[in-house]
């Protein structure tokens, strides 16, 4: 008769981490995805500035070289032309939340930290999330567990940064604004029967259309409304007689272009009351509510 013995089970064999990686990276990161976030915040960024494109798609051999085989790293590109002000509307930044709460990702990579957010709400979310779920976190400065006090408190340090940074360029961009408006050269949206001209210095300038019938339309919409006394009775008299408005497209396809559009009480509203016309320049006429984010109506 043989005699039965025990026989313990085999567990799987751990994977076995680089003496030359970083003591950070253990085998449960390496075990997990690493993924490289790529943003850049404008599309005129993306078409011009391909080096820094270039060098946050670099960041995969990174990973590779700290031990995670090509086919484990995850490039995430769809927030390319999203500025990180907000999560809002950041596609890509909401797949890599979404990743690291899963708990598929053991390595968030970014060539630096504002890429990933300007905003300490958002950034101290995916801090939250990553400590969670023990994700590291590097940049071009190096590797950081959210985990571990010191670099907590240097992550929260580059994060507030990042968002004061955004603030700074703001204020310089709303200071240049405010100098072009002093000088009478800033225009968002030229009025109907106008077009805008760049000057030489980088300013511009406002020139009648020089659209025959785009003049008349606006000379006349004036008579009649000297004439019938009411925006009603001008809209009525558009409406009937099959006159249609004057409006220069402000997309990038169309961007200039002459179109003809049907008349309403509000674009007739907003050309009847325009300084412009009568000679005299404005900016900032109608505050912004930051709560609704639309102009207040005066």
């Amino acid at each position: 008769m043989i005699a039965a013995t025990a026989v313990e089970p085999v567990e799987p064999a751990a994977r076995v981490v680089d003496p030359l990686t970083p003591s950070k990276i253990q085998a449960g990161h390496l075990d997990r995805l690493a993924v490289v976030y790529v943003r850049q915040s404008s599309v005129q960024q993306v078409m011009e500035h391909r080096e820094s494109t270039a060098l946050q798609y670099a960041l995969r051999s990174r990973a590779s070289g700290w031990g995670w085989p090509s086919d484990r790293v995850v490039v995430i590109d769809q927030d390319q032309g999203q500025s990180a002000a907000s999560a809002e509307g950041r596609a890509g930044f909401q797949k890599l939340l979404a990743e690291v709460s899963l708990d598929h990702v053991g390595l968030v990579l970014g060539i630096e930290m504002s890429r990933l957010a300007r905003s300490c709400r958002d950034w101290h979310q995916l801090l939250e999330v990553c400590a969670l779920f023990g994700v590291l976190l590097a940049d071009t400065d190096g590797l950081y567990d959210p985990r571990d006090y010191n670099d907590r408190l240097l992550l929260g340090l580059k994060g507030t940064l990042s968002e004061a940074e955004l603030h700074v360029l703001r204020q310089r961009m709303h200071q240049g604004r405010l100098n072009k408006a002093r000088r009478g050269e800033l225009f968002n949206h030229p009025p109907i029967g106008y077009v805008r001209l760049s000057g030489a210095g980088g300013g511009s300038e406002l020139e009648i259309d020089p659209d025959q019938q785009a003049q008349g339309v606006v000379r006349l919409i004036f008579e009649k409304f000297d004439e019938l006394g009411t925006i009603n009775a001008v809209l009525r008299y558009l409406v009937k007689h099959q006159i249609l408005l004057p409006i220069r497209a402000v997309a990038r396809a169309e961007r200039g272009q002459l179109q003809w559009r049907a008349a309403n009480r509000q674009t007739l509203r907003n050309l009847l009351r325009h300084p412009v016309y009568a000679g005299a320049y404005t900016w900032g006429r109608r505050p912004i509510d930051p709560r609704a984010k639309v102009r207040v109506r005066e």
